[in-house]
């Protein structure tokens, strides 16, 4: 998610499509105070260690903190969106910290919140 890798905002409106159609679908009968904290979020797909991981881009580091720990929603949208059949599920909260540009990343697997420089977002390819 360094700058190079990460779209302009201007082109995520796919990503912020597909965010608000997962929002609609899996969160509907959720509380409205995650429905809308989820919305300033962007969900996409990105691949760590090798294997692909589910991202959920916060606009900051207390939006990020609020969704790591209510993690269960989740499992069903990783299930749905990566097709894992080996019950491994992991997701990443993520915030980007304003003065370094670094991007700090709650991971599920780990239940342990890093510093994240070797994630890798899909390109578009023109």
């Amino acid at each position: 998610m360094s700058e190079a890798q990460t779209p302009q905002n201007q082109d995520r409106k796919l990503e912020q499509a597909l965010t608000n159609k997962i929002i609609n679908d899996y969160f509907d009968n959720s509380e409205s105070w995650l429905r809308a904290i989820l919305r300033m979020c962007i969900f996409s797909l990105g691949h760590l260690d090798g294997k692909s991981v589910f991202v959920v881009e916060c606009p900051n580091q207390a939006v990020a903190k609020r969704l790591s720990r209510k993690i269960y929603p989740f499992r069903g949208i990783v299930y749905y969106l990566t097709d894992y059949l080996d019950g491994e599920e992991r997701t990443l909260f993520c915030y980007q910290e304003v003065k370094s540009g670094e991007w700090h990343c709650y991971d599920t697997s780990t239940q342990s919140w890093k510093a994240m420089r070797h994630l890798q977002m899909p390109t578009n390819s023109h």
